[in-house]
C-alpha cells in the first residue's frame, strides 16, 4: 500500500487539494482499485484556511512526509512573491533524498523548485506563471505546453484541472492502466488528455472544426488496428494535410501522429493488463504492428518490456514504472 502525504498550506484553493485526495484517497476496492493510505498534513505553522475560507483541522504535520512513498504539493501562493517556509523545504527535500516522488501541481512547482529538486530539470505549471518561474529559477527547463511532466522521481503539472491529469498517471505508474481507467471512469473524466495547454492558450477552433476533430479522432480509436496515416485522417476532417496537421496541433498540443503514438500505448497497455493475448497479437490489436516494434516503444516510453509491464500489472501489481510525459 502506497503512502501519499498531501501538502496543505494557508490559502490554498479546496479543489487543488482536493484533486490527489479524490484520485487517490477513495475507496474503491468495490471496483477493484488497490487502496492507498492518503494523509493531509499542514505544510506551515499556524491555523489553515482555505481561498474560500474554510478552516482545515489537520491532525498531521511535516513530520508526516519522512514515510511518505509520494509527496504532493498541490498549490503556492507564489503571486504574493513570497518564498516557501524553510521547514516545508527542508521536509520536501529529505523526502525526495530517501526515495520518494515528489509532485508538484501547478503552483506547487514553485515549492519544488525553491527546493532545488526541479534544477538541470524539465517541469512546467500554469501557463500564466510559467514566465514568472523561469524567471525566479533560470536553472529549471520550464515547458509551458505540456500538461504534465514526469521526470521518474519529479512530476508537475500545469494548472488546476492539468492536476487530474497528472495524478491519474501517477495513479497509472502506482496500479496500472487498468486501474486508472476504471478511476477515470469513476469520476467521469478522460483517463488521459492528449494535447497540453496549447489547446487553452490558442484561439479555438470554429464549432464546425471541433466537430470533425470529434468525429475523427472517434473513428480513429475505433480503428487504431489499422495503419492509419495522416493523409487518411486529414481526408475523414475534409481538410488538406497541411491545414489538418496545423489545427489538430492547435487543438490537441500534439501531431496526429503522437496522438495516435498515446492512444497506442494505452490500447496496449490495457490489453496487457485485462488479457492473455500474446504479447504478438497485443500489438497488432493496437496498431504497433509487431511485437518487436511494440517492445522498442515500451523500453523507450515506459522504461520497461511488455512482458514485464504485464507481470507488474496484470494482477494489479504495484510496482511503479516511469511513463511517458503527455504532450
Amino acid at each position: 500500500m502506497t503512502e501519499i502525504a498531501v501538502v496543505a498550506v494557508n490559502r490554498a484553493p479546496l479543489f487543488h487539494l482536493s484533486v490527489p485526495l479524490e484520485v487517490f484517497g477513495e475507496d474503491r476496492t468495490d471496483d477493484g482499485v488497490p487502496q492507498h493510505t492518503v494523509r493531509l498534513v499542514a505544510g506551515e505553522p499556524g491555523a489553515l484556511v482555505t481561498s474560500g475560507g474554510a478552516d482545515l483541522t489537520l491532525h498531521s504535520g511535516l513530520e508526516a512526509l519522512a514515510t511518505a512513498d509520494v509527496v504532493v504539493v498541490p498549490w503556492w501562493r507564489h503571486y504574493e512573491g513570497e518564498e516557501p517556509p524553510a521547514l516545508l523545504l527542508a521536509a520536501v527535500r529529505e523526502a525526495h533524498e530517501r526515495g520518494a516522488r515528489v509532485v508538484g501541481l501547478c503552483s506547487g512547482a514553485f515549492v519544488l523548485a525553491a527546493a532545488g529538486l526541479l534544477d538541470g530539470r524539465r517541469a512546467t505549471t500554469h501557463w500564466k506563471s510559467a514566465p514568472k518561474l523561469a524567471r525566479l529559477y533560470p536553472a529549471v527547463r520550464v515547458d509551458p505546453r505540456v500538461l504534465y511532466v514526469d521526470e521518474g522521481d519529479v512530476l508537475t503539472s500545469a494548472g488546476t484541472a492539468a492536476a487530474i491529469d497528472l495524478c491519474l498517471h501517477l495513479l497509472r505508474t502506482l496500479d496500472g492502466a487498468d486501474v486508472a481507467n476504471r478511476v477515470a471512469r469513476r469520476m467521469v473524466v478522460a483517463p488521459h488528455r492528449a494535447g497540453g495547454q496549447a489547446q487553452f492558450m490558442e484561439t479555438p477552433l470554429p464549432p464546425s472544426g471541433e466537430d470533425a476533430f470529434a468525429t475523427t479522432t472517434a473513428w480513429a480509436l475505433e480503428n487504431l488496428d489499422q495503419p492509419l496515416t495522416v493523409d487518411e485522417l486529414a481526408a475523414r476532417s475534409l481538410m488538406s494535410r497541411r491545414t489538418f496537421t496545423r489545427q489538430f496541433r492547435a487543438r490537441m498540443g500534439a501531431s496526429p501522429l503522437q496522438w495516435l503514438l498515446q492512444q497506442r500505448t494505452l490500447r496496449a497497455q490495457r490489453l496487457l493488463e485485462t488479457t492473455d493475448l500474446p504479447v504478438e497479437a497485443v500489438a497488432h490489436r493496437s496498431g504497433f504492428g509487431s511485437a518487436v516494434a511494440l517492445r522498442s516503444h515500451f523500453q523507450a516510453a515506459l522504461g520497461t518490456s511488455p512482458r514485464e509491464y504485464r507481470v507488474a500489472f496484470s494482477r494489479q501489481g504495484t510496482a511503479p514504472l516511469e511513463c511517458a510525459v503527455a504532450g
